[in-house]
């Protein structure tokens, strides 16, 4: 079998059906997976398993066993916030930079337990915090359809991973869009699940009521097979749901009844990429049998993005007050009281954007400011919530633009951060209302990848990853 085409055009079905006939094993695959992350150009993983090979050893005796499920074998790449048991997890940060968890979040673990092996950890944006991935302590991600510009963030190295090939798929996490806009930038399937669908026990917290375990891939099933796979309620964690897991990937060509997708207006200003996007989208997809478009409203789209930043702020800055020099990080030199000693690490520890997050939400929840700021931006997301259920009561899916623009230049953005959080626009409101969505490719704007997101009422991910299913070929 081709190796280029083992790693670049392979599904994990196909992967598997060629583990199983023995035309492939796992150890081979493994080995060239971690010679082209060795070789990687793009800086995508902070760390590289060395225990992978070894792994790959033991699921082939599993595989010539014939007791191993279809993921066996199959290696994945995790992004640097989610903990992997023995192997370095640094949430892209110098504070962390030697952290080595005993544990291995509930994610990563059940991947592992269907057998798939864990190659290595991907570089992010510090702590999750960025649109672009420039913001990592170990430099940034290069976008693999053009390395002068970012691959998006936060979880950027999960996104270049699959779409150079080294992976079939990544995990990744989304807050506010770091799933869904470095899908859309490298060109692959980004799927954000409803808040509390997979467990966050494990993940490095940026905002607890925002954060979700996301999937890159290349193809709904394969993105269908892994949701099903780290679904479903976790004990460790009291925001899991204990709603069944739905077969996914079983019910992925099921045959679509009419299906009703909502445009809302207030996506529909933007001119460049994301108007040209929305046209075509507008063509292409209503040839398609059965589907029918409807204009919507989503009244507080305006106000989400202030939202958003004020609610993840304030989160951001109560989970990082852990990380104070003591347990994790270096410890400063000549400080001679507490008050010093926590300005020195944390200062020397935490890069400029977790900083500035941190600040922001110290003072959205100081006093004097809670109900001006954080009370008030909490109203605007019920707010938010609500206008999502009123359109779901008339339409099945709601369609936008992944992100108002293809992927920038590296450094275009940096320096101005308003201009960047601006990236998260078409996003952030999916988190907010806690709501499941999906990027998927849709073509090209002036030679780069740009992308489509459909997002779907709570608990709708069957529906959104059959109608990516549908969608996605339209245009290839």
């Amino acid at each position: 079998m081709n190796e280029k085409k083992a790693m670049h055009a392979q599904s994990i079905p196909e992967l598997a059906a060629s583990l199983r006939d023995g035309s492939l094993t796992s150890s081979t695959l493994v080995r060239r997976t971690l010679d082209r992350i060795r070789d990687d150009k793009l800086n995508a993983f902070i760390t590289i398993n060395e225990k992978a090979q070894a792994m790959a050893k033991q699921r082939d005796e599993r595989l010539h066993g014939g007791s191993a499920s279809e993921l066996s074998g199959i290696p994945v790449a995790i992004k640097d916030v989610l903990t992997t048991s023995g192997l370095r997890t640094t949430a892209a940060s110098r504070i962390l930079e030697e952290y080595v968890p005993s544990y291995s979040a509930t994610a990563v673990a059940k991947l592992e337990a269907a057998g798939m092996v864990v190659v290595g950890k991907t570089n992010c944006d510090e702590f999750a915090m960025g649109s672009s991935n420039e913001n990592s302590f170990f430099g940034p991600v290069k976008n693999p359809c053009d390395t002068t510009r970012v691959s998006g963030g936060s979880s950027g190295g999960s996104a270049a991973a699959v779409a150079a090939g080294y992976v079939p798929v990544a995990l990744g996490t989304d807050t506010g869009g770091s799933v869904r806009l470095p899908a859309s930038f490298c060109g692959v399937m980004g799927l954000k699940p409803t808040y509390g669908r997979v467990s966050r026990y494990g993940l490095i917290a940026m905002a607890s009521s925002l954060d979700q375990v996301g999937i890159f891939s290349h193809t709904a099933y394969d993105s269908a097979l892994i949701l099903q796979t780290i679904a479903g309620h976790d004990p460790h964690d009291a925001t899991s749901s204990t709603r069944p897991v739905e077969e996914y990937a079983a019910h992925l060509e099921a045959p679509l009844s009419k299906i009703t997708i909502g445009v809302p207006r207030e996506y529909l200003s933007e001119a460049g990429a994301a108007g040209a996007l929305m046209q075509s989208a507008r063509e292409k997809l209503g040839g398609i049998k059965r589907v029918s478009f409807v204009d919507i409203s989503l009244p507080h789209t305006p106000y989400a993005l202030a939202a958003y930043y004020i609610c993840m702020s304030s989160e951001a800055s109560a989970n990082l007050a852990r990380y104070d020099g003591i347990r994790y990080g270096s410890q400063p030199d000549g400080a001679e009281t507490l008050d010093e000693w926590y300005r020195a690490a944390r200062g020397r520890n935490f890069g400029p954007e977790v900083r500035r997050r941190i600040m922001l939400g110290t003072f959205a929840l100081s006093s004097g400011y809670f109900d001006a700021y954080y009370r008030q931006a909490s109203k605007v997301r019920a707010l938010i919530s609500r206008d999502f259920e009123k359109a779901f009561s008339r339409v099945d899916v709601i369609l936008s633009p992944t992100s108002p623009t293809p992927a920038f230049k590296l450094g275009e953005k940096v320096s101005d951060p308003l201009l960047m959080y601006l990236s998260d626009i078409y996003t952030v409101s999916a988190n907010l209302a806690g709501i499941p969505a999906i990027s998927f490719p849709a073509g090209l704007h002036e030679d780069l990848p740009v992308g489509l997101q459909l997002m779907g009422p709570a608990w709708s991910e069957t529906l959104l990853l059959q109608a990516t299913h549908r969608f996605a070929p339209s245009f290839v």
